[in-house]
């Protein structure tokens, strides 16, 4: 079984970070450990929250893991909530490729969104996001975030098929070989995201029914997603389709319950998708005819 560590907060209330990167890595096949970088009662957008910095719990986790042996395929990382976490999770990554140099690197720079950056943060701690994504095989960000890591103005009316394209190149000549855009829309009422391969020079696009609806935690699912198609072997193109579908059906799934809650999507009833796709790519991967 392949595993991943993850590193990003835990909001005990919410359905963001943790709480959804674990389910959603798990029902894909895959073993989930986690690094929490913090404990939230609820996330940011309540009305109030308590907060415990884990910060100097990283290293020391991570230095039992390598006396146990342990090694991981990939490490995913999400909301890092200072310039500290960033070096420490840079040098975490560096220390888990000694023991797997083939270790696959995702980064989320979880830090905005709607053209502006995230409570306590700035163009500084941009600057250092862009650096820890230089380490990465596959980076995830949304077009606030590409803006700022690009030093570009943001658009907010949108970009053309080709503007989208330029931002993935430039994403890309940061350091990283692939490169995602979430939040593309080049189609009325769609939605979804694009890729870069620098190696093959290719790009994905993939889009689905956008609903006027708007959820917390939905590009915590996305990127979680895609990192679990990614690692169980699939392309990224396909995983793309995966997490827009997937997605799309949390909120449809959400929107369709009088009684959900404000705070996050209700992810949980569709998981029964994602086990689907993890039993698809065993069978493709192992020989094995589907019952």
């Amino acid at each position: 079984m392949k595993r991943i560590v993850t590193i990003q907060d835990i909001s005990c209330v919410g359905r963001c970070s943790l709480t959804v990167a674990l389910p959603i890595i798990s029902a894909l096949g895959i073993e989930c450990a986690v690094i929490p970088t913090a404990v939230l009662s609820n996330h940011t957008a309540f009305s109030g929250f308590t907060f415990c910095d884990l910060t100097d719990q990283i290293t020391p986790i991570v230095d039992q893991w390598q006396r146990e042996g342990l090694t991981f395929d990939a490490v995913y990382t999400g909301y890092l909530g200072s310039f500290e976490q960033i070096r420490i999770v840079s040098h975490v990554i560096d220390v888990l490729k000694q023991t797997n140099p083939e270790l696959r690197v995702f980064v989320d720079p979880a830090m905005a969104d709607f053209g502006k950056l995230y409570t306590g943060f700035d163009e500084a701690f941009a600057r250092e996001m862009t650096s820890l994504c230089k380490k990465a095989d596959i980076i995830l960000p949304n077009l606030t975030e590409a803006s700022y890591m690009l030093d570009i103005p943001y658009p907010a009316s949108g970009c053309s098929e080709d503007e989208y394209k330029t931002i993935l190149r430039k994403l890309s000549a940061l350091g990283c070989p692939t490169t995602v855009l979430t939040g593309v829309s080049l189609h009325e009422n769609r939605i979804g995201a694009m890729s870069y391969d620098r190696n093959s020079d290719t790009f994905a696009l993939y889009e689905n029914e956008h609903l006027a609806a708007q959820f917390h935690g939905t590009g915590d699912i996305f990127a979680s997603v895609v990192t679990g198609a990614v690692t169980r072997g699939m392309t990224v193109p396909d995983a793309l389709t995966l997490a827009v579908d997937f997605t799309l059906a949390c909120i449809r799934e959400t929107c369709a319950d009088p009684d959900h809650r404000w705070y996050g999507v209700n992810f949980e009833p569709v998981l029964g998708m994602l086990t689907a796709a993890a039993h698809d790519l065993k069978n493709r991967f192992s020989g094995e005819c589907p019952s």
